[in-house]
């Protein structure tokens, strides 16, 4: 409501202002007939000026030259077509009231001499004009975008198209208000630059977020895909390809991770677990397949391959070596650090950790044995956090897995056989015969530190240390895994008699 006096709005009845989306002051037919003779002009000095201004502009391709020319003219187009849907929406009016107010428009404000509409309009009076107007010059600024080619927006950089957008509102600065009959008009159409410019700003904000949620959910398919086929053992052209469309090495080494995903924030802690990977110079693929989440850890620089099935050279582990120094480290604690800060963003759970791959072709070696240590964690409690997949040998040759079986003989029995049965005999004397120096001395009829010297020479070799528990575990599971291969193959095929050799443990 306003004073009839004074022509003001009451405070007591004042609606909150509406934005208007066109012109404030009225644009004359002639003017507006002027800006469309223009347009094409205008749409060819934008580009002229693109060109001048923006060196790398004249290196792009003909068809992407020909996109941004494409969008320029729309753009230039809409523009003009907005400035004549709205730049007559608001004529001026004599002081008199209209007789009335049809749907769709806007009742001019009493006790105003100029009858120009005030931002204090009535909500039910302003809301039709708001809604026209103001979403036709977003929809024709989005058009734009919309028309133009797919690619643009993945050639183009956002940066690029900001750039872009600043020189074309330069010239139309420079080219419509000079257009205009007064300074009246000149204020409207320098303030149409200013309100199209924002419209255009935000329509390619919006084209280029959608392109990146487009690409986002593309990227992330294609790393489910890559992570399935490493872990069902593809090693085709077609799982390069994919990895490689990702940015991935296919030729760097990389590791297996696998656990549990996180039970609450999956995909906040997801979004953390990548960060944390970039900030220590690495690559990881993550999939989550159901109940377990399997991560590719990019390991170049970390060393050489684990070589064979027993994880390369095992002659500096100890009794009192960190867990991870048995994961074939050659940094120090660089993937001791990597490996616990990722840990964080796994779910609880046993998380384990496959042998080094050379590269993604081979990586399914590395998920097997990961995967087959999460089945068989159970069986240590007191396992570490993240645990090789190869401290648990054990656990996985009583769950079933031959590769566990064919690595225990391989890792431990084969260098102990190698290098004479003396150390053999004397392991399993002294693991059977309750782990005494003295009475393991006394079955072998040897001094006792005959059989210190011995298995000291079995920890040189194997890496593991007959006196210590785990150690000994996972000798013994060697032993039995040697006699039961044995025993399986039969005498044809181990070229031995049935009974035991004079050389078997």
């Amino acid at each position: 409501m306003t004073s009839p006096a004074s022509g003001r709005a009451d405070p007591g009845t004042r609606a909150r202002p509406t934005t208007p989306a066109g012109p404030r002051a009225a644009v004359s037919p002639a003017t507006l007939r002027r800006l469309e003779l223009a347009a094409g002009g205008i749409a060819g000095a934008c580009l002229a000026a693109m060109d001048r201004r923006q060196p790398w502009f004249r290196k792009l391709p003909a068809a992407l030259r020909s996109g941004v020319q494409l969008v320029t003219q729309t753009g230039v187009a809409n523009f003009v077509g907005w400035l004549v849907a709205t730049g007559a929406g608001h004529p001026t009016a004599p002081a008199t009231d209209p007789p009335a107010a049809g749907p769709g428009s806007v009742r001019p404000r009493r006790g105003r001499p100029d009858g120009v509409q005030a931002d204090d309009t009535r909500p039910e009076d302003a809301e039709p004009e708001s809604a026209g107007a103001g979403s036709g010059s977003v929809r024709l600024t989005a058009e734009a975008f919309r028309i133009a080619p797919r690619d643009l927006a993945r050639r183009l950089t956002l940066r690029q198209t900001v750039e872009l957008v600043r020189v074309a509102t330069d010239v139309l600065e420079e080219r419509l208000p000079p257009l205009a009959a007064d300074d009246a008009e000149f204020r409207v159409l320098s303030e149409a630059v200013l309100r199209f410019g924002r419209e255009v700003a935000f329509a390619a904000a919006t084209a280029y977020a959608g392109a990146a949620e487009d690409r986002g959910a593309w990227d992330a398919r294609l790393e489910a895909l890559v992570v399935d086929g490493v872990v069902r053992g593809d090693a085709g052209d077609e799982l390069i390809s994919r990895a490689s469309a990702l940015g991935w090495d296919p030729a760097g080494a990389v590791r297996v991770l696998v656990g549990s995903p996180p039970a609450e924030h999956a995909a906040e802690r997801l979004g953390e677990l990548r960060r944390r990977a970039g900030r220590a110079g690495r690559s990881v693929l993550v999939g989550a397949q159901g109940n377990r989440l399997v991560v590719l850890l990019s390991c170049a620089g970390d060393g050489e391959p684990d070589t064979g099935p027993g994880n390369g050279d095992r002659s500096g582990d100890r009794p009192g070596d960190r867990p991870g120094d048995r994961h074939g480290d050659r940094n120090g604690d660089g993937l001791d650090a990597v490996l616990a800060a990722l840990a964080l963003d796994f779910g609880d759970g046993p998380l384990v950790v496959g042998p080094l791959a050379p590269d993604l072709a081979t990586a399914h070696a590395s998920a097997r044995d990961a995967l087959a240590g999460l089945r068989a964690a159970p069986g240590w409690p007191e396992a570490p956090r993240p645990v090789p997949a190869d401290e648990l040998l054990p656990e996985r040759a009583f769950s079933g897995d031959a590769a566990a079986h064919r690595r225990l003989v391989e890792t431990i029995v084969a260098p102990l056989a190698d290098a004479g049965g003396e150390l053999l005999r004397t392991l399993a004397a002294y693991l059977e015969g309750g782990s005494s120096l003295e009475g393991c001395a006394r079955t072998l009829f040897v001094h006792p530190n005959t059989v210190r010297y011995r298995l000291r020479r079995v920890s040189e070799l194997t890496g593991r240390t007959p006196t210590d528990p785990r150690d000994a575990l996972v000798l013994r599971a060697a032993l039995l895994a040697v006699r039961m291969a044995r025993a399986e193959a039969g005498p044809e095929a181990s070229g031995e008699p049935a009974a035991r050799p004079p050389d078997a443990p």
